[in-house]
């Protein structure tokens, strides 16, 4: 058996593979599918200040090699979690991760100040392509400036691992990494879901409520791969890649590209024991291929 732990900053893992946001729950909905136990890590839901009722139905449509989704943040909030899921979650044997929404910084770092005192809990994933209220709605993440303000606050508020969530519907990825290393995040991921949009042409409408969403899917990943290898080269901080990731073949595509480790989203809503078999493709790759040490294919590319 290869050697398959990694670390992301000061986090370790036992593997490469954790699961994106928003497509595990808090981890107790896949339970009666996987041992949680096995996994790198899980990735918690978006997680906000306050409670979030989430955009109208219909929220969700299936496209060509993906899905298109605008469920938009919807969770009871970061005192619901603390009182009612963590004390669920908390002796699960992998690194829990839980992704941090707002709609200001302040927002950003109310919930940090909450979640840094959980001894469970050694890691946070920022998602920066949430709407910066105070600008008239523009995402965090769009600008260089937006995603290293942001950054730069949750670092100050938050004192263990930092994982900043890069979205792709920027000039320059790479521009934006480099942003947010400079200001003291231990990692990036990426990618977030592209923005997309599709019609039903019988009823004549779009098919969100809220008319565009994100895109994700095995339709994405070749921009994925593209820009963690473009991010892996600019910046020294881990990257970590996600984005239409279906099975170990893919996993192992974006650790080529320069990703120490993989998340998992849209697959678990078709095979949800998928995580597993990427580890044990992971595994059997390294022992084809007389790898001994994941790490030494890591941006081999």
């Amino acid at each position: 058996m290869a050697r398959l732990e990694v670390k992301i900053g000061a986090l370790e893992l036992k593997n490469p593979v954790l699961t994106a946001s928003g497509t595990f729950g808090y981890g107790e909905e896949f339970s009666d599918f996987i041992d949680l136990n096995r996994l790198g890590g899980f990735i918690i839901k978006g997680t906000t200040l306050n409670h979030r009722e989430g955009n109208p139905y219909p929220r969700m449509a299936e496209t060509p090699s993906g899905m298109l989704n605008a469920v938009g943040l919807q969770n009871k909030g970061v005192d619901y979690f603390i009182q009612n899921i963590y004390p669920r979650i908390k002796d699960v044997d992998s690194q829990l991760i839980v992704n941090v929404s707002g709609a200001t910084i302040d927002d950003y770092v109310a919930v940090c100040e909450k979640l840094a005192p959980l001894d469970r809990i050694n890691a946070i994933e920022v998602n920066i392509s949430c709407p910066n209220v105070k600008q008239g709605g523009m995402a965090f993440g769009t600008t260089c400036s937006g995603a290293a303000e942001v950054t730069k606050a949750v670092r100050n508020a938050y004192p263990k691992t930092v994982i900043v969530k890069l979205s792709p519907n920027v000039t320059s990825i790479a521009d934006i990494a480099k942003a947010v290393e400079a200001e003291g995040a231990d990692a990036v991921s990426l990618i977030n879901t592209l923005l997309g949009m599709a019609i039903d042409v019988e009823r004549q409408r779009p098919c969100l409520s809220t008319i565009t969403g994100g895109l994700s899917g095995p339709a994405v990943r070749p921009v994925a791969v593209r820009m963690v290898w473009q991010v892996a080269h600019a910046v020294n901080i881990p990257v970590i890649g996600l984005g239409g990731i279906m099975d170990g073949r893919d996993a192992i595509e974006f650790i080529l590209a320069g990703a120490r480790a993989v998340e998992v989203g849209t697959a678990n809503f078709i095979d949800p024991a998928v995580t597993m078999k990427i580890i044990d493709y992971m595994n059997d790759y390294c022992s084809r291929h007389g790898i001994s040490d994941i790490n030494d294919i890591v941006g081999l590319i």
